[in-house]
Formats: structure tokens, C-alpha cells, sequence
């Protein structure tokens, strides 16, 4: 799997889209994923520049998550921000790195990012409720690089 269009086709794309709608729907938390060929370099540092490139470290709350894929790599990293990260149980992203990794390793990318991301927008709810005069403040689409 050489290209990023290989790694999702567009209908599973569209599934991913859409539980990013879904987990965001009872939360004013702010989740994306990000899918490039290689991390060119530290995998965690190419995270992180991503998450600001994606202006994700600007969300009013501080609290948006990242997926973040290297697809040549073979690996991936979930970003939070400083007020997601401030009140999740000390284990949860390894948790939710867990559900998504199990996919990965049967080839179920779709399924995996999916899983991980509903994960997501319940913890963010519970932390970060949806209110009345709150806004979608970043896309709910895929970005790739």
C-alpha cells in the first residue's frame, strides 16, 4: 500500500467522516484525522506538527483530539490537547490506541479509526458537553498530506 488514496477507499472515507459527526455531536470537543505516506522522521513530533498545522491547538476549550496515520510507517499517534489531556483517565488514549491497533493489525483501517474515534467523543462529552451557542470550529474531513 504505496498511496494514501489505497488506504481508504472513498466509501470508508465517508464512514470515518461521519463518526467524526456522530462522536462530535454531544461535545463542543473538536476530533480530526490526518493521513499521510511516511512521518518523515520522529512519528509523534510529525503529530504534533500536524495538530498545530491543523490549527487544532486553537479550538476555544483546548480540546482537540488527532489521529494521526503514517502509512508506510506502519504507525499512528493520538494527539490531545492540554484541556482534553488535563481530565482523561491516565490510561485512555493507551486505551484507545489499544482499540484502534487491534484493527490496524487485521487490516481493518476503517474500522479501527472509526472505533477509536467514537471512543474519543465519549470521553469528550463527558468532559466537554455540547451547549447551545457552541460552534463546529475545525472540519470534520480527512486531511492527508
Amino acid at each position: 500500500m504505496s498511496k494514501i488514496k489505497d488506504f481508504l477507499s472513498e466509501k470508508e472515507e465517508q464512514e470515518i467522516i461521519e463518526s467524526i459527526r456522530i462522536a462530535e455531536k454531544n461535545t463542543s470537543g473538536e476530533i480530526r484525522v490526518h493521513i499521510e505516506k511516511k512521518a518523515k522522521g520522529n512519528t509523534f513530533n510529525r503529530a504534533l506538527e500536524v495538530f498545530h498545522y491543523l490549527k487544532m491547538d486553537n479550538t476555544k476549550d483546548q480540546n482537540g483530539v488527532l489521529i494521526y496515520v503514517a502509512i508506510e510507517d506502519k504507525t499512528f499517534v493520538i494527539c490531545g490537547d492540554k484541556g482534553i489531556n488535563d481530565v482523561v483517565p491516565n490510561n485512555f488514549w493507551d486505551s484507545t490506541k489499544d482499540i484502534i491497533q487491534a484493527h490496524f493489525k487485521q487490516g481493518h483501517f476503517k474500522q479501527g479509526l472509526v472505533e477509536g474515534i467514537l471512543k474519543a467523543g465519549q470521553e469528550l462529552e463527558k468532559h466537554f458537553p455540547w451547549h447551545h451557542d457552541d460552534t463546529n470550529e475545525l472540519p470534520n474531513d480527512i486531511s492527508k498530506g
